[in-house]
């Protein structure tokens, strides 16, 4: 299954996400022949996941086909499967039945929730990773609503307006400032027999603070920010128990139609594929070059890597630069030039938004909280999207959400299930 002497180097690449995407970019112009697989056919802008989970934006308005993101891009064939096993020594990849034999193999392969062990909490308490993890949370929200505007039983009509996100990091916050929203605002008229500014959203978290890795300052701002939009923000509080009427955690009972997780990642299934060592969180061991050990020809990516045994942070940045180091080294062993340094991960800053007109920014000395800090975020995520057309559908959502209050994407599509 080895290629012939005089055809072109062929590099795979599994994920099209922001590293996979990244890579294939970076190598337009390499002499190389490219083939990308997903098991989408769209690249997803998941910082803005949770805006679609919230009836803020519309999936096509963060998602785009891969074959149009790579169109111009001629040493590139995109595939839409789902990869199987790989046999490593054969340098072959199976992905839905078909051999996919390489040269250079990139796994940008992304990660799912982790329950730490718990998988049986994973029914009653989706996570949010996908488009389609977003638009079933959307519409269990909207449906917890419209079954307590049905219900003559108070203690249920509680129970379906109890909403718990699980995970105070950067999804958790900005999902409990969102969930916030749209009950105190967009919805606050919509309902005659209920008023939905009485939804209780509750924010657990099991360190001392809201936005970990954040500097206490920053952290404490959140806080009171999520405080001040009527969040029952719980620090220091361990879940232990999840199922279709609520949470148990290591403070009490809460009766609840809706918990949603962001509370930790696990991994792709890359390690086992390639019979490597991992860390806890499924991570493949990979060396300071983000190659596998012993295989120079196989790079490891993204939530998918650890460079050796330490984790960097899963965010798009993070996954970009890794993508465009694997790519700056493909073509120098092509080219038969010396390598690049070992890979350095530069940080540019963290982001966070708690909701209209608050968030925190980061940018390496400098800190901003509140609204100039919600307007650099906006900007940020504005600027970062793909194509003119979503930046344009995207900020004239965001304006005409500021000045009405209103959510536009808010109907129920698909299996109702409120619990």
């Amino acid at each position: 299954m080895s290629a012939p002497p005089d055809s072109r180097p062929r590099v795979l690449i599994v994920g099209g996400g922001f590293g996979g995407i990244a890579c294939a970019k970076a190598l337009k112009h390499a002499d190389v022949d490219i083939t990308l697989v997903d098991r989408n056919n769209y690249h997803c802008f998941q910082p803005l996941l949770y805006q679609v989970a919230t009836a803020a934006l519309s999936p096509n308005q963060i998602a785009w086909p891969i074959r149009e993101v790579l169109r111009t891009q001629a040493n590139i064939t995109t595939l839409m499967a789902e990869i199987e096993r790989i046999d490593v020594a054969a340098k072959t990849a199976y992905a839905s039945g078909h051999a996919l034999p390489y040269d250079f193999l990139v796994l940008a392969t992304g990660a799912t929730h982790s329950y730490f062990g718990h998988d049986a909490w994973a029914p009653f308490a989706p996570g949010l990773k996908t488009i389609e993890d977003a638009q079933a949370i959307r519409r269990h929200l909207l449906t917890c609503f419209e079954q307590a505007e049905l219900s003559d039983d108070e203690a249920e009509r509680q129970r379906l307006l109890t909403f718990v996100i699980v995970g105070g990091g950067p999804t958790g916050v900005e999902l409990a400032g969102a969930f916030s929203e749209v009950a105190g605002h967009a919805l606050r008229k919509d309902f005659r027999r209920i008023d939905p500014r009485n939804a209780r959203i509750v924010l657990i978290e099991g360190t001392p603070q809201v936005l970990p890795v954040y500097p206490a300052d920053l952290a404490g701002y959140a806080h009171r920010e999520l405080t001040r939009k009527s969040v029952d923000v719980r620090t220091n509080t361990m879940v232990t128990g999840c199922d279709a009427q609520g949470v148990d955690t290591s403070a009490g009972r809460i009766e609840a139609a809706t918990i949603v997780w962001a509370a930790g990642v696990q991994s792709s299934p890359a390690a086992n594929w390639l019979g490597t060592e991992h860390d806890r969180a499924g991570r493949v061991v990979v060396t300071p070059e983000l190659t596998v050990p012993g295989r120079d020809e196989i790079f490891v990516i993204g939530d998918a890597a650890s460079i050796a045994g330490k984790a960097l942070p899963g965010i798009a940045p993070v996954a970009k630069q890794m993508g465009q180091y694997v790519a700056r080294t493909i073509r120098a062993r092509i080219g038969r030039r010396s390598a690049p340094a070992p890979f350095h991960y530069k940080h540019y800053g963290d982001l966070a938004t708690i909701g209209r007109n608050s968030a925190v920014v980061k940018l390496n000395a400098l800190k901003l909280t509140g609204f100039i800090a919600w307007g650099f975020w906006s900007v940020a995520h504005i600027y970062f999207l793909i194509g003119a057309r979503n930046r344009i559908a995207v900020a004239f959502n965001w304006l005409w959400d500021y000045l009405t209050f209103r959510r536009g994407v808010r109907l129920i599509l698909g299996n109702r299930d409120a619990r």
